[in-house]
This record gives C-alpha cells, structure tokens and sequence, in this order.
C-alpha cells in the first residue's frame, strides 16, 4: 500500500470517529465554542481543518500548548464541516476522552478498536 493510500484510510477512520461523536453530541465546533471548551477543560482533542488559516492554526496551537490538550490537523474545511453535519466550520473539539484517544491513535499509525 501506497503512503497516500494509508493516510487516506486513516482519514476515513478519524473521520468515521469523528461523525459519531457529533452524533453523539460529544463536539464543540467553531473558533470561540471550542476555545471555551478547552478553558472549561471540557474538549479533550482540537481538530483543525488543514485549509484553516495559520492565523487560526497558531493560535489553537498556542492555547491547546497552554492547556495541554492534543491537537490534530486533518482534512480541509469542507470534508470536516460535512463529518459533523454543519457548513464552513475550521475547528472541531472533540469532548469524549475515549472517542479522542482512539482518533488521536489511529492518526499517529495505530489501529482502531475493533
């Protein structure tokens, strides 16, 4: 298998987690939900959008440094949007610690559960 055709599964699979926590109710999304999420310490994995400005990019960056929260970039704005049911949304926080582990797991190469 390709490396192209790896990270495009592993994708797919983050996607797929990603998705069922919306539906799960388990998500922030959009710049000052999910900022608010991270000071309440309630988002536990900040998703941004590869397509997201670096504006946005550094500054989710700094603040999940400063809160010690994990951070992903995955995907362009669209795909994410779609994935959890919304329009132009460049930043997703993940609530569920379980749900956030495994994303985190299989974007660093793991497997997922199952």
């Amino acid at each position: 298998m390709k490396v192209k055709e790896v990270s495009f599964l592993i994708n797919k699979k983050v996607l797929g987690l990603i998705g069922l926590s919306a539906k799960a109710g388990k998500v922030s999304f959009g710049a000052d939900s999910v900022e608010n999420g991270i000071r309440k310490k309630i988002v536990k994995l900040v998703i941004v959008a590869e397509d997201s400005s670096d504006r946005t990019k550094d500054k989710f960056e700094r603040i999940c440094k400063e809160f010690h929260i994990p951070i992903i970039q995955i995907a362009d704005i669209e795909t994410l949007s779609k994935t959890i049911g919304k329009n132009n949304k460049a930043i997703i926080g993940i609530q569920d610690i379980n749900l956030s582990k495994e994303i985190e797991k299989i974007n660093n190469g793991g497997e997922a559960i199952g």
